[in-house]
């Protein structure tokens, strides 16, 4: 895959290997899950996360909408850790997802959650962690040691648990196909960022990220990256969203990076992509087999496309944050477990 200069280079190249594992692993335990699920029958699911994960949970609210029928939202976790305040979550589902398990206000929400009557899942790569310790169900990631701050093969692994969780959930076998092949769909070599494309980021004081429904979940983790990684001011943003307002501050070569949605939602973004230009954005796209485009492989499904998507990302980041003098393993100010209250 791609030339491994920094631990985050390393890390995103062992994605493959991580998914691999975690669907072989987790087999058994989806059906007990699926089981209790399908018996249990809630009317809505929530999300508990924060940072990288939390993004995740944001792509786990789409596969739930979209393929379930089922209302998902995310539960601020200060709700339980702040405010102590009780929410009425009585045969709802809550779904923790965590690198570390071990935030907190992440502990907090889930204890409070299970006690409000949810059945709590936790989708988490430390196995030991209160987190998986706590959760009903727990969904081990299987993305093993990640030394660099930023979250690149355990994002990936929360990605692959949260389609895997949905595709078994709905019996929809399209979608279980396209999971099951994701670890030949991530080894593919990743051709090296366009020069220009790198130079234009690298060069920047700030830019939007957009995508929309699967994809704007991929566009949230971008930003964070961008920020993280490089040290460049980045904002997501929906493409039904950015023209709303966010639009005024697009001056001539201003970046917009988009993640092109492979499905329904593909000709509203076009249309607001080809607005954003003639306001003189300079347009980074990243897409399948089309012309010009930032390079995209296809996991042959538009809802598993997306945590493709975000492995190329991820090579494009690590290339800018050298680009721009930055150590993409160790961020200033930064931890790789973050002791929220």
């Amino acid at each position: 895959m791609t030339t491994v200069h920094t631990l985050m280079a390393a890390e995103i190249a062992e994605a493959p290997q991580a998914v691999a594992r975690q669907l072989a692993a987790n087999r058994d335990l989806l059906t007990a899950l699926v089981a209790r699920l399908r018996k249990f029958d809630p009317p809505v699911v929530v999300t508990i996360a924060r940072g990288s994960s939390d993004h995740a949970a944001l792509y786990l609210k789409y596969l739930v909408e979209i393929c379930l029928g089922l209302p998902c939202a995310s539960i601020g976790p200060s709700i339980a850790s702040v405010y102590n305040a009780r929410l009425k979550l009585d045969r709802a589902v809550a779904v923790t997802i965590s690198q570390s398990g071990r935030s907190p206000d992440i502990v907090a929400m889930q204890r409070a959650a299970a006690t409000a009557g949810a059945l709590t899942i936790a989708l988490v790569n430390d196995t030991e962690s209160p987190v998986a310790q706590d959760a009903a169900h727990c969904l081990p990631l299987g993305a093993g040691p990640e030394r660099a701050v930023a979250a690149t093969k355990s994002m990936i692994a929360a990605l692959v648990a949260a389609a895997s969780l949905v595709a078994r959930w709905g019996d929809n076998e399209l979608l279980a196909a396209a999971i099951e092949d994701l670890p030949g769909s991530l080894d593919r070599d990743v051709p090296p960022p366009p020069v220009g494309a790198a130079t234009a980021l690298a060069g920047a004081r700030s830019a939007f990220v957009l995508g929309r429904g699967a994809t704007f979940a991929i566009a949230s983790e971008a930003a964070l990256k961008l920020k993280e990684t490089c040290a460049l001011h980045a904002e997501a943003f929906s493409a039904a969203e950015v023209l709303h307002g966010p639009a005024a501050l697009i001056e001539p070569g201003f970046p917009v990076v988009t993640f092109m949605p492979q499905d329904a939602a593909r000709e509203a973004t076009e249309a607001t992509l080809h607005r954003l230009a003639g306001l003189g954005a300079h347009c980074l796209t990243f897409d399948t087999g089309a012309a010009e485009a930032l390079p995209a492989t296809s996991a042959g499904h538009a809802l598993v496309t997306p945590i493709v998507m975000i492995r190329d990302f991820y090579v494009l980041a690590e290339a800018i944050a050298r680009m721009r003098g930055r150590d993409p393993d160790r961020p200033p100010h930064l931890s790789k477990v973050t002791q929220t209250r």
